[in-house]
C-alpha cells in the first residue's frame, strides 16, 4: 500500500532521520574533499548546519507544518557554516517556504518544494558552479517535477528522485575535472544525498535513531542602538514599515526605481526582496507617499508607522533612568555609536594582536579548522556598535556565511569584503579611509587586497592528485590563491618554492606570519634566506601563532 501524504509528525521524524544520517556519514564525506588540507571539511560543515536546525525541530512537542518550517529554516540559516552549509540552509529555506502553509505534504507539494529549494539555493550563490551540490539538487528537482503527473505515491516518488540524485552525483566528476582527477564525487552533493536518503529510510519504516539534543530557548538577536539622537537630529519623523505583496512585474530596474523614490522622500532605507514579497523600512516625513508608491506594485500588509519624535521622549526617560542606575552601580556610561567598525575572522594570538592593532573591533576565532556560523557573524555584528560594519571573512569558505548574516541584519549597514586569506584581510583594513563613503571604501579595500598574493604552507592529510601533482599524506604543501604552488618534504624548502611562484619583478614586499608549530629561530632563518633570494623585496616577519599552517606568506 502506497503513501499518499506526510503529516507534520512524520515530517519532523523524517527530517531528524536525515540529519542523523548525515551526521553518521560525516567523516566519510570529509574524505571526499579534493584538497587534502586539515580543515573543517564539507561533512563537518553540513552536519553542524543541519544539527543546528535538528535541535530546534526536536524541541517541538506538537509540530505543525508552519512550526517545523520555521525551525528548519531559522535553525539552518543561523547555524550554517562553510559554503556547503550555507547552500544546504538555502535549500531548506526554499523547501520550507513551499510546505509552510500546507496541512499535509503530497507528491505535488513535495515536487514544488524540491523545485523551490533549488531556485532559492541558486539565487544565493553569485557564481553557481556545476558539478556541485547545486547540480545534484537541480537534478532531483527536475525529476520531481516530471513525476507529479506519473504517481501519487510518495514512496515511489522519493525512490525515483533519489535514483536521479545518485545518477547526477555520479556524473559530477565529468563536470569538474578536479573531481575526476582525484577519483571522487562532489562531497556537498554526497552530503545532500545522505540527508534525503536518511529521511527516506524513516518513511519506508526502517529503524533509525532520532535522538537529537534539543535546543533551549533561542533569544532573538538584539541590536545595540547606542545613545539616542537629539530631537533636532531627527530629520524624518516617521519610521514606516510594511510588506509589499507583489502583483506587478518586479525586476532589478523596478527595484532600483522604487528604492530611488523612497530615498528621495526619506532615509534609513532598507528594501529586502524575497520572491513575491518586498519588505520595506524607511524614515520619512510623509508615510503616505511611501505607501502610495508601494501600492503601485501590489497590496500591503504588516503596516507599521511610528512617530520617532514621540518615541524619542519616551526613550530619553528610559535612558535617563538606566543611566542613573548604571551610575549608582558604578557602571561605565555606554559608548556612543561609531560611524564604522570592523569584524575580522582570525586564528592565533599573534594574528589577533595584528588585527586589533590595525583597528579591528571584534574578532571571530575561525578559519580552516572551524568555519564560523551565520549565528557567530550575527552575534559579532550585534556586539559592534557602529552604523556601518565591514566584515572580513579571510577565508573563501566563510564568505557565504558572512553574506547570509548580512541579509538578516536591518538596523546596521553591513559590508562583506570578500577576503579569502588572512593577508588579504590585513591589507583591506589598512587601506580603509575614514573620509571615503562606505561604497568607496568597499571598492578601494577590495581592489587593494586583490593585489596581494598569498601562500599558505601546511601538510596533507590524505593521498590525492591535484593538477597532475601527486600528493601523499604527510607531504608539505604550499596553497596559493588559485591552486597548488609547491609540494615537498621540508617546510622551509616548500615555503621558498612558493615564493618563487609568487614573487615577480615588480614585487616589493614579502610578509611572513609563522605559526605556533614553528620556532622563532626557524622563522628567522626563512626570512634571511628570502632576503638573499629575493633581494628586490623587503621582507617582514611576524608571529601569527596560527594552528595548522606553518607559514602564511603574502607578496605585494
Amino acid at each position: 500500500m502506497g503513501m499518499k501524504y506526510i503529516d507534520a509528525k512524520m515530517l519532523q521524524k523524517a527530517f531528524l532521520a536525515g540529519a542523523k544520517e548525515l551526521e553518521a556519514k560525516k567523516d566519510w564525506i570529509n574524505e571526499l574533499n579534493v584538497f587534502p588540507v586539515p580543515d573543517g571539511d564539507t561533512g563537518t560543515n553540513m552536519t553542524m548546519t543541519i544539527m543546528s536546525a535538528a535541535k530546534e525541530v526536536a524541541a517541538i512537542e506538537n509540530p505543525t507544518m508552519e512550526s517545523l518550517s520555521k525551525a528548519i529554516s531559522s535553525g539552518s540559516l543561523r547555524g550554517a557554516r562553510g559554503n556547503s552549509g550555507v547552500i544546504l540552509s538555502q535549500l531548506f529555506r526554499g523547501f520550507t517556504k513551499e510546505i509552510a502553509a500546507a496541512d499535509q505534504v503530497t507528491v505535488t507539494i513535495l515536487a514544488n518544494s524540491f523545485v523551490r529549494a533549488t531556485e532559492t539555493a541558486y539565487k544565493a550563490v553569485m557564481k553557481p558552479k556545476e558539478g556541485t551540490i547545486l547540480t545534484v539538487a537541480r537534478g532531483m528537482a527536475e525529476r520531481a517535477a516530471e513525476l507529479v503527473t506519473e504517481t501519487e505515491d510518495i514512496i515511489e516518488f522519493c525512490n525515483q528522485v533519489i535514483e536521479q540524485g545518485d545518477y547526477v552525483l555520479s556524473q559530477t566528476p565529468e563536470m569538474l575535472p578536479v573531481l575526476k582527477q582525484a577519483g571522487v564525487v562532489d562531497s556537498g552533493g554526497q552530503g545532500l544525498m545522505q540527508v534525503v536518503k536518511g529521511a527516506f529510510n524513516f518513511l519506508t519504516g526502517k529503524e533509525v535513531d532520532l535522538t537529537v539534543e534539543t535546543a533551549g530557548r533561542v533569544e532573538p538577536v538584539k541590536s545595540s542602538e547606542g545613545i539616542a539622537l537629539k530631537e533636532a537630529d531627527i530629520k524624518f519623523g516617521y519610521c514606516t514599515e510594511f510588506i509589499v505583496n507583489l502583483e506587478k512585474p518586479y525586476n532589478e530596474k523596478t527595484e532600483q526605481e522604487f528604492k530611488g523614490y523612497l530615498e528621495s522622500i526619506g532615509d534609513s532605507l532598507v528594501v529586502v526582496s524575497d520572491d513575491d514579497i518586498v519588505k520595506v523600512h524607511v524614515h520619512t516625513n510623509d508615510p503616505g507617499l511611501a505607501i502610495q508608491k508601494a501600492l503601485s506594485l501590489g497590496s500591503l500588509s504588516r503596516m507599521k508607522i511610528d512617530n520617532m519624535r514621540e518615541e524619542h521622549h519616551e526613550r530619553l526617560i528610559k535612558e535617563s533612568e538606566k543611566l542613573a542606575a548604571q551610575q549608582k552601580a558604578g557602571e561605565k556610561k555606554p559608548e556612543p555609536r561609531k560611524p564604522y567598525g570592523f569584524i575580522s575572522v582570525s586564528a592565533g594570538e599573534g594574528l589577533d594582536e595584528i588585527f586589533r592593532g590595525i583597528g579591528a573591533d571584534y574578532l571571530i576565532q575561525g578559519g580552516q579548522t572551524m568555519n564560523p556560523s551565520t549565528e557567530d557573524m550575527l552575534n559579532a555584528i550585534d556586539r559592534v556598535n557602529a552604523d556601518t560594519i565591514y566584515i572580513l571573512p579571510n577565508n573563501k569558505n566563510i564568505i557565504l556565511a558572512a553574506e547570509q548574516a548580512k541579509s538578516l541584519v536591518e538596523d546596521k549597514k553591513v559590508i562583506v569584503i570578500p577576503s579569502r586569506t588572512i593577508p588579504q584581510g590585513i591589507t583591506a583594513i589598512i587601506n580603509f579611509a575614514p573620509d571615503l563613503s562606505p561604497e568607496e571604501n568597499e571598492a578601494n579595500m577590495t581592489e587593494e587586497m586583490a593585489r596581494v598574493k598569498t601562500g599558505q604552507i601546511t601538510y596533507a592529510v590524505r593521498n590525492t592528485t591535484i593538477d597532475d601533482i601527486e600528493i601523499k599524506e604527510g607531504d608539505i604543501m604550499a596553497l596559493g590563491d588559485h591552486g597548488i604552488l609547491a609540494v615537498g618534504e621540508e617546510i622551509e624548502a616548500t615555503a621558498l618554492k612558493s615564493l618563487e611562484a609568487m614573487v615577480e619583478e615588480e614585487s616589493e614586499l614579502i610578509t611572513i606570519y609563522y605559526g605556533r608549530d614553528v620556532s622563532g629561530k626557524d622563522a628567522a632563518a626563512l626570512k634571511e634566506k628570502a632576503e638573499e633570494q629575493f633581494s628586490n623585496c623587503e621582507v617582514e616577519l611576524h608571529s601569527g601563532s596560527q594552528p595548522i599552517y606553518y607559514y602564511l606568506i603574502s607578496v605585494e
